[in-house]
């Protein structure tokens, strides 16, 4: 290495450990997005830089998108394409959903004892794998239809991040207090590997169901999403009454949504059906008698104050006490101050997890801002208002959903339920039109978006966090298991909404 050129250390430093396919690969669409500006124009050029940011997305494992996406927003303002204050306006009208990444997540870290305690107690005396997974995926809707999808996979993530750090440790020989990096399987005994293997198919079905419920749950009330708020403000609906009106579309999805996860794990297909190895549950077993062995009262009393601050997380968002971020922010002074966490840098571990996810997300809206200042999905919109009855409605469906699928479901909606209000106003539609169309607006970007982890705020986490690595849980690989709940949820939704509605 001592003879490595400047030009070798540039190059060996850029995008880090990346192959030098990838490398290269965004290199290029650093060099085309301002050539094809000139040759074809901005909307062309806006779109292109939209499925380079899906690659960025979906090379995840390869390279936490941040940094190449990062790298195609600065230059997507350099050039033009959004301009810095349209970046800034995105990222205030988001507020609450940074402010629910930095401190719900950190406030859900302070609650992970009590989580993995009660979530190994399941674990262990839930027998059937289907039964499990039925309640994964219920529980999350339920919560989600109450709460907050972000929230919920947080919960979800840091009790699967918890089963695979307990089995890690013990696989690669070490005790349950030794400090240890997860991220690599070189320590790992020969006997453990193949049942290191099927635990990670096993998390990821569990993840994929409990990812999959946050979106049945979120489409039926006002708060399970940030754009059913948004709609619900519109419209003029109040909580009782945005449910009555969802209720025709989502109370079948949500059927049908159980039955599919049922069906899966029935059927052991599109990587789903793995059974708890074994060996990983006696290890799951043995850490639960161990830990329960050496609890003290101090433990105990740990255990009660994150359950009490557990219940005031719920009692706060169900009954919408303060903005989630705030809730979170006084779960995190609850659960430290009374649990003897003083010591700055014990706090700031709690932080590690949501950050950079954050700043992903402001590099997402400044693709948003790019779509937004291009009017990209304004072609659409035209066509879609220009059609009538049973089949305007579908088509919105339809084009949210799609359109959902490649960017974000709370811009979709943003923008839909601006036009179609707008319709209203002008005289264009009739009240009875706008309700149906707006029911059509949220349904379409809370249940086809499940399609890919761009879709949703709660898939985009999941992807990005720490647990997805360590269980191989790629963008292709999330594709590919949500497909039969995509196609099962978004033809029940579409038929619901043509008939039901």
């Amino acid at each position: 290495m001592t003879n490595q050129t400047m030009y070798q250390a540039f190059a060996n430093n850029f995008l880090g450990q990346s192959p030098d396919w990838y490398k290269l690969t965004i290199i290029s669409f650093l060099i085309i997005n301002p050539i094809s500006l000139v040759a074809f124009g901005p909307f062309i050029t806006g779109w292109i830089l939209i499925l380079e940011f899906i690659f960025c997305l979906a090379m995840a494992l390869k390279c936490y998108p941040l940094q190449p996406g990062g790298l195609l927003a600065i230059e997507a303002i350099a050039i033009g394409l959004a301009s810095p204050e349209a970046v800034y306006q995105e990222t205030v009208a988001n507020f609450a959903v940074i402010m629910l990444l930095m401190f719900m997540v950190a406030g859900i870290y302070f609650l992970k004892e009590l989580l993995l305690f009660s979530f190994t107690k399941i674990l262990l005396n839930v027998k059937s794998k289907t039964t499990l997974s039925f309640l994964f995926c219920l529980v999350a809707a339920v919560l989600s239809a109450f709460l907050d999808a972000l929230t919920v996979t947080a919960v979800v993530i840091s009790v699967a991040h918890g089963f695979y750090m307990v089995y890690h440790k013990i696989a690669s020989g070490k005790t349950y207090h030794d400090e240890h990096d997860a991220s690599a399987d070189t320590e790992i005994q020969t006997i453990h590997e193949e049942d290191l293997e099927n635990f990670r198919s096993f998390l990821c079905g569990l993840m994929m169901h409990a990812a999959i419920g946050t979106a049945l749950g979120g489409v039926c009330t006002l708060v399970g999403e940030p754009q059913n708020l948004l709609i619900a403000q519109i419209a003029g609906w109040e909580f009782v009454e945005f449910f009555l009106k969802v209720a025709p579309v989502s109370m079948p999805v949500l059927i049908v949504g159980l039955l599919t996860c049922i069906m899966l794990e029935k059927t052991k297909t599109f990587g789903f059906g793995t059974e708890l190895p074994d060996a990983v549950k006696n290890v799951l077993q043995e850490f639960d008698d161990y830990q329960t062995e050496q609890r003290t009262k101090q433990d105990i009393a740990q255990l009660w104050v994150q359950g009490i601050a557990a219940g005031f997380l719920c009692i706060a968002l169900g009954l919408h006490l303060a903005e989630v971020g705030v809730i979170g922010l006084a779960v995190i002074v609850l659960a430290t101050a009374f649990n003897g966490v003083t010591e700055e840098h014990r706090i700031g571990h709690a932080f590690e997890e949501a950050l950079p996810f954050t700043s992903l997300l402001v590099v997402f809206f400044a693709i948003v801002a790019v779509i937004h200042e291009q009017h990209l999905f304004s072609p659409v919109i035209t066509w879609v208002l220009t059609l009538e009855g049973t089949t305007q409605t579908s088509a919105f469906y339809l084009a949210n959903g799609f359109l959902s699928m490649i960017s974000d479901n709370v811009f979709v909606a943003t923008v839909y339920i601006k036009e179609v209000f707008e319709a209203l106003e002008a005289g264009k539609i009739t009240r009875d039109q706008f309700d149906l169309l707006a029911v059509a607006i949220n349904t379409g970007t809370n249940i086809p978006s499940v399609a890919t982890p761009n879709g949703q705020a709660a898939f985009l986490f999941l992807l990005t966090s720490a647990l997805a690595p360590l269980i191989r849980l790629s963008y292709g690989r999330m594709v590919k298991m949500a497909f039969p709940y995509t196609v099962t949820m978004s033809i029940t939704g579409l038929l619901a909404v043509m008939y039901l509605l």
